[in-house]
């Protein structure tokens, strides 16, 4: 008799793609994992457990775990692409001999790649010529998803049947998945988020109390909505999870790596020090340059990304930086609800342009 459920693979053995693997066994689906690592792997499919990134978990002992690339894509359906930003390319490499133009292919990775300035979904395209691509984003630590904390997500595709297959395979009672169109105002928002963590991490370490968080957070959303909109995304799309949502929890908790980093720039460590401490990829560092030249480039006002850089590879002090930042900017609030002229005046004013 043969198994009918449905066949998912999870590329990446972090602590994400640990949680969705365990989620979508949970959920019926005949689950192989891919690790890099063939003693995680091994010590996955005997404890049930990724010691290493997800210690305190308990996976669903089906979830089966390989560094064997062909045996982890045979026959799968779904496919989630759960590598950090900087390894992304080269593992859809690998894996593209094993995959077939019938798969969904879904990144769950928050970054750029620096080289043409690409997002995630981009570089599956670019690999694999696929029509099924998503993007699944949102305010989702991966140690609140895997204790089983309510939380949502969102799969954007325009595609229809990646959208209802991502909610399939892993909507449950805890795990929320709400479906969207602007595959790239998501991953823009899921990348540019983690710029700002990275400030609001300095701001707690400085001191700094709640209306310098709440204006940090609500200025951050404008600029990286002004930036992506100038690169095509819908506005509108940050206002949802993938925006001020996601936003929200890593700008608000030392769950986030990104926020760590910051916090701990902010206590006088050089940023060697505070990704060494971390011990984990915190994709919003290599993201901050990226999106300042880019920026730059086209002409996008960006105070707090040009801030950042300076204080991440420029030697500037946090402290200094937070201060001259309130020099800057000071003409739109919300600029979506002025006409372009307007904003194009206001900063006249201040001279910004």
């Amino acid at each position: 008799m043969s198994d009918e459920r449905p066949q998912v693979a999870v590329l990446g053995g972090g602590s994400f793609g640990t949680a969705l693997a365990s989620i979508a066994a949970d959920n019926g689906a005949s689950v192989h994992q891919w690790l890099r690592d063939t003693e995680l792997a091994a010590e996955i499919n005997r404890s049930h457990r990724n010691a290493r990134y997800l210690p305190d978990y308990a996976m669903n002992p089906a979830v089966v775990a390989s560094s064997d690339m062909r045996k982890v894509l045979d026959g799968a359906e779904l496919v989630f692409v759960a590598i950090p930003s900087q390894a992304f390319r080269d593992v859809v490499r690998k894996a593209r001999p094993y995959l077939n133009e019938r798969q969904i292919l879904v990144s769950t990775t928050k970054g750029i790649q620096e080289d043409g300035f690409k997002l995630m979904s981009q570089i599956l395209e670019e690999e694999t010529g696929f029509t099924h691509i998503g993007v699944l984003s949102g305010p989702n630590l991966a140690s609140e998803v895997a204790a089983k904390q309510l939380t949502a997500t969102v799969i954007a595709s325009d595609d229809a049947l990646t959208r209802a297959r991502v909610q399939t395979a892993l909507g449950c009672d805890y795990f929320r998945v709400y479906a969207g169109n602007d595959r790239y105002g998501v991953e823009l928002g899921g990348a540019l988020k983690n710029i700002y963590a990275i400030a609001a991490g300095m701001a707690a370490a400085l001191g700094m109390g709640e209306n310098t968080r709440s204006m940090l957070m609500t200025r951050a959303l404008a600029e990286m909505s002004r930036f992506a909109v100038a690169l095509g995304a819908n506005p509108m799309t940050f206002i949802g999870l993938a925006g001020v949502g996601d936003l929200i929890v890593t700008c608000s908790s030392n769950l986030s790596r990104n926020y760590r980093v910051g916090y701990a720039l902010g206590e006088g460590k050089s940023l060697e020090e505070a990704v060494e401490a971390l011990g984990q990829v915190a994709e919003g560092v290599n993201t901050v340059s990226l999106v300042r030249d880019k920026a730059r480039q086209e002409g996008i006002y960006m105070p707090l990304a040009e801030g950042l850089h300076q204080v991440l590879f420029g030697g500037v002090p946090a402290r200094q930086m937070a201060q001259l930042l309130m020099l800057g900017e000071q003409s739109s609030d919300v600029e979506f609800t002025l006409s372009r002229e307007d904003v194009k005046q206001a900063r006249r004013l201040e001279g910004d342009v």
